[in-house]
């Protein structure tokens, strides 16, 4: 299928899957030459080495990035024991070196990884200390002091361990970084580790099995959806015309449906906007339609 522009009107949601060797930011040129849209947003990077998930808003549907649900993440990783790297994953340099563990003390330190956690990031993140990225000032060789931050571990699902390699899938909050978590992995089990390969299946609703390849993005091969995909945790209400009328004038409507959020779609189950509910009112916050 040729790109197309998507209607002015809506834009839309974009699920990419993103190959090694490329940025995040690389992948929304693309998009942009094969959309002819400028207007695009993405929730959340991923580090050039790293494949998998990005999801793009397209358009007007930009507009939308605040109310999308990326919880909680899931990654595909491989950890290398022996030595940590400056960067935490394959792309630094040798730092600690330690004998592998066995897997039995890997096992005995998932739990100290495992919930409610106080993260280090990386040296090499995009982390910020008095306006200063942490990446730039590590790699001039003054790197930044950075606070643990909060992040959540889910789950860790291990794979096949051969070789002093370890494959497993971790289960995250958004703001985790799992280098670091392949880093403190290493220590907790009295070694030393980082991240080999890295790939994001999920990101909150949204799988990487229905995102578009970036060589078929590049070719005009467009699956851009609607909106109201890029919604799906929300309650949906549906708007008769004079109620539709209303919100494009910013005014509230009666709520039917459940919900704190919802996203208010007319008859054709296109969306008009996003509200937040108010007594027993749909108040919208953000409209995408004029009017």
């Amino acid at each position: 299928m040729r790109g197309r522009r998507p209607e002015a009107s809506a834009g839309g949601l974009l699920l990419v899957d993103k190959p090694a060797g490329v940025t995040s930011h690389d992948v929304v040129a693309v998009a942009r030459r094969a959309l002819r849209e400028r207007r695009i947003g993405h929730a959340g990077t991923l580090d050039p080495f790293a494949t998998g998930l990005l999801v793009l808003l397209v358009g007007r549907a930009t507009r939308l990035l605040p109310y999308l649900s990326g919880e909680p993440k899931v990654y595909e990783a491989s950890v290398r024991f022996g030595f940590e790297t400056s960067t935490d994953d394959l792309t630094g340099e040798p730092t600690v070196t330690a004998p592998p563990p066995a897997l039995d003390a890997i096992r005995a330190a998932l739990p100290s990884l495992t919930g409610e956690l106080r993260q280090l990031p990386p040296a090499y993140s995009a982390k910020q200390v008095a306006g200063e990225r942490a990446y730039d000032a590590a790699r001039r060789g003054a790197p930044l002091a950075l606070a643990p931050v909060p992040v959540t571990v889910h789950d860790w699902s291990l794979g096949v361990f051969r070789d002093g390699e370890l494959d497993v899938t971790v289960t995250c909050s958004g703001g985790t970084y799992v280098r670091a978590l392949a880093r403190d992995l290493g220590r907790a089990a009295g070694g030393a580790a980082h991240l080999t390969r890295l790939r994001r299946l999920r990101s909150g609703p949204f799988d990487v099995r229905d995102a578009t390849p970036l060589a078929a993005l590049e070719q005009g091969g467009v699956a851009l959806r609607p909106p109201i995909d890029a919604l799906g945790t929300l309650a949906v209400d549906a708007m008769d015309e004079a109620a539709v009328q209303r919100l494009l004038r910013g005014m509230p409507v009666p709520a039917a449906a459940a919900g704190e959020w919802g996203a208010l779609v007319d008859e054709s189950r296109a969306l008009v906007a996003v509200a937040e509910r108010v007594g027993d009112a749909w108040q919208p916050r953000v409209v995408l339609r004029d009017a």
